[in-house]
């Protein structure tokens, strides 16, 4: 797993969300608007603030997420 500096979580932003910079714009968001087909340059125009590296590191996030295993326990 790389280097994740600019995926942030804070309980007062967006509920706890991970987020890119501390920023209201989440991961979720971002993942969101690749998968309905729009382009990272796309994305970098309707959002100026948010720069290229946030992007990668928002979908190498999602990717490390959806790779975790629950594990259940058992009680006792």
């Amino acid at each position: 797993m790389g280097q994740l500096d600019r995926i942030t979580q804070n309980p007062e932003i967006m509920g706890g969300k991970a987020c890119i910079r501390g920023m209201r714009v989440t991961v979720g968001m971002i993942v969101g608007q690749i998968g309905a087909g729009r382009g990272i340059d796309e994305l970098l125009s309707d959002y100026p603030y948010v720069e290229r590296e946030d992007i990668m590191q928002a979908l190498r996030y999602a990717a490390w997420r959806a790779e975790e295993r629950e594990v259940v326990l058992a009680s006792g």
